[in-house]
């Protein structure tokens, strides 16, 4: 069971490390500022660098803290990618649902991604700014089978409307959360031992399908 939990800085069991990743201008920024300080912001601008936020949430008796990365889509940055991606154990990849060429990124992204992490890394493919459903290009049908072939997580949300956004971070640090629980009971550990602020790293999780904004 998981749900959210604001606690001092210091007082959590796990520190996770999550990247929020996708081209410019899908609402990453929007995202992460809904989840972290359930804050959006219309006139966003465009991330420079990189930016993280960080949350606690609780997951049976655990409190999870997450350190959440989020870094500018621009070809101009790609220079930080393999500081940014180290240490990461889950990662959310967005599109926006109402431009298809964002969607036709995810699978370059999700190669990225792969190619400087763990294969252990739970992942979730997000098609955000669901509340254009007017101006939907995308649907949620070819989100659901890109996610089924590629064996992550997927759910559609909107950073504006507050849906999801909840649902899509909870769901992957509680994967996190789970996997590292399984490897610690299978080699006879206690997880609880576990060191207070280190990153924790996974072997890979079972599959499980599911089926703003400026970044």
């Amino acid at each position: 069971m998981a749900g959210g939990y604001r606690a001092a800085e210091d007082d959590y069991d796990y520190l996770f490390k999550l990247v929020v990743i996708g081209d410019s201008g899908v609402g990453k920024s929007n995202l992460l500022s809904r989840f972290a300080r359930n804050e959006f912001c219309l006139d966003s601008k465009s991330t420079i660098g990189v930016e993280f936020a960080t949350r606690s949430i609780r997951v049976d008796d655990k409190v999870i803290k997450a350190q959440i990365w989020d870094t500018a889509g621009q070809e101009r940055y790609r220079a930080i990618t393999s500081a940014y991606y180290r240490g990461a154990v889950g990662a959310l990849i967005v599109y926006d649902v109402t431009r298809q060429v964002t969607f036709e990124s995810v699978e370059r992204w999700l190669k990225e991604l792969r190619d400087y992490t763990d294969q252990s890394l739970v992942i979730m493919v997000v098609g955000n700014k669901a509340d254009l459903r007017h101006l939907r290009a995308v649907s949620i049908e070819d989100g659901q089978g890109f996610g089924e072939r590629e064996k992550t997580y997927f759910m559609e949300t909107s950073a504006l409307e507050s849906l999801n956004v909840e649902n899509a971070f909870t769901e992957v640090l509680t994967q996190i959360y789970s996997v590292v629980s399984r490897k610690a009971l299978e080699v006879g550990d206690d997880p609880a031992a576990l060191p207070k602020g280190r990153t924790i790293n996974v072997d890979a999780p079972p599959v499980k399908k599911i089926g703003c904004c400026n970044a």
